[in-house]
């Protein structure tokens, strides 16, 4: 039988890769349902190559799509579907992810924020309604495949009386590309350009997805998530520099081994795992590693001083969950403000302090105050 899926977020890059993997097994998936933000004419020239039926769109549209919050809401928990594939970019993946989630879908998430913002209430729901929450960045992927194991298993799916997977890890390493200024010997952020920072070396990403990484602030948005995932303490946590994107990340067990996921730089062998798991497809549509590939791979640890978003995020993690949807919120509105022109790129982490040493707020008032350093 077809597993039937409902994707939001079809026209991004994680849509993209997620509709290649679907084509690539037209025997094992079954699109049923698609989402976007506001290209409605890209929406429907993916519903009519997939042949679904089931559409919504974040925006109005002049295509009668169906469009807004309750929209994507209704798609996510759509009653055909098996599983919900959320690619939408923010806080806006956060109503449709509890949505699919109290429909008793599993949700294959890519959209950080969901977690990041509200990780307790998310995990929540997902155990009392007995489904699976699977990550879909390369990062995190690693990790839940490096944690599985006939002995435990890791928070995210975890079901019941299973032994906790997070009890035999000792440390999870995420690795990270660097972005564009990582072999940069000094960075001044104050004259940082848009265009630099969104010329990602390794990756096609969204907009305020290249930002965060050309900033680092992406892995310590991925380091809260990881927190969420798996279980882990902020202490369990580090981060390295891997500028090849060919080890997509590192699980050190008690015992001292170490433990690594590797792949081609490409969404799409993540994306699939999550849709096939717990099996695994007998093919992808990415070429397979060689070992002459794997010669010469590089490690550091990030400098801290050159990079302060990722460096408030090791500062803040210690002091609570009050400090995520801060970090998140603060980052949010300084990205957008950055890539507008109308702050520079030294100014992202300056907002993100600003925010932080003004403590715990709820989201609204974390946005006005970060919109009030923004307009400092």
């Amino acid at each position: 039988m077809r597993k039937r899926i409902v994707l939001l977020g079809a026209t991004g890059s994680i849509g993209a890769s997620t509709l290649r993997v679907a084509a690539a097994h037209p025997d094992r998936f079954e699109v049923v349902g698609l989402a976007a933000g506001r290209d409605a004419r890209g929406l429907k020239a993916l519903a009519e190559r997939f042949g679904v039926r089931h559409l919504a769109l974040a925006a109005p549209n002049a295509e009668g799509i169906p469009h807004g919050e309750e929209a994507l809401r209704a798609l996510a928990a759509l009653p055909e579907a098996d599983l919900t594939v959320m690619a939408i970019a923010g806080m806006a993946g956060y109503a449709p992810t509890l949505a699919a989630i109290d429909a008793g879908h599993d949700v294959a998430l890519a959209t950080k924020e969901v977690l990041v913002m509200a990780g307790t209430e998310v995990m929540r729901r997902r155990a009392e309604r007995g489904v699976r929450l699977l990550p879909l960045d390369s990062e995190h992927s690693a990790i839940f495949q490096c944690l599985q194991s006939t002995a435990s298993q890791p928070a995210c799916v975890r079901m019941g009386a299973e032994p906790k997977a997070e009890e035999r890890v000792a440390e999870v390493i995420l690795t990270a590309s660097g972005g564009p200024f990582f072999r940069r010997k000094a960075i001044d952020w104050a004259k940082v350009t848009a265009a630099e920072a969104l010329n990602h070396p390794r990756w096609s990403m969204g907009p305020k997805v290249t930002i965060d990484s050309a900033t680092m602030m992406n892995k310590g948005l991925e380091m809260i998530e990881a927190l969420h995932l798996f279980a882990l303490r902020p202490d369990q946590l580090r981060v390295w520099v891997h500028p090849q994107s060919i080890v997509h990340s590192f699980v050190r067990f008690r015992d001292g081994a170490l433990m690594a996921q590797l792949a081609q730089p490409d969404m799409a062998l993540p994306i699939q795992y999550a849709l096939t798991w717990p099996d695994r497809a007998a093919h992808a549509p990415v070429e397979p590693m060689s070992l002459a590939q794997m010669q010469g791979l590089e490690f550091a640890e990030p400098d801290l001083d050159r990079f302060p978003c990722l460096r408030l995020v090791f500062e803040a993690l210690p002091q609570g969950d009050w400090t995520h949807p801060v970090l998140t919120l603060a980052n949010e509105v300084a990205v957008k403000a950055f890539l507008a022109g109308r702050i520079s790129a030294d100014r992202i982490a300056g907002v993100i302090e600003t925010c932080l040493e003004q403590g715990a707020a709820p989201f609204d008032e974390i946005v006005r105050r970060a919109e009030a350093a923004v307009g400092a």
